[in-house]
């Protein structure tokens, strides 16, 4: 299995606006070959600090999905949020194998 998370630290008022838009995410990821799971995690002492979660079968699965059309669609949309605050935010991305479980 491999996981990619991505934070975010927004301004904390900014926070519940940034929860709704994923809670109202595309879901074009759901549909990508080897996607096992999607899950936004909020930090509980800094509710500002989001973070994106990803698990897919394997980095190749998540290697195809990174270079499909899709994610090019999903992230040019980002680009395109109303709110300016949100609009230029670059997420800390890190990837894991997992190695035991």
């Amino acid at each position: 299995m491999f996981v990619v998370d991505s934070t975010v630290t927004v301004p904390e008022h900014k926070a519940d606006d940034l929860i709704e838009i994923y809670r109202n995410r595309s879901r074009l990821v759901d549909e990508a070959e080897g996607f096992l799971s999607f899950q936004l995690l909020q930090n509980d002492r800094k509710p500002g600090e989001l973070t994106v979660h990803l698990e897919w079968e394997s980095k190749q699965a998540y290697l195809n999905w990174a270079r499909s059309e899709q994610f090019k669609k999903i992230h040019e949309l980002e680009k395109q949020y109303p709110d300016q605050e949100l609009q230029g935010i670059v997420p800390k991305v890190k990837k894991y194998e997992v190695v035991a479980e």
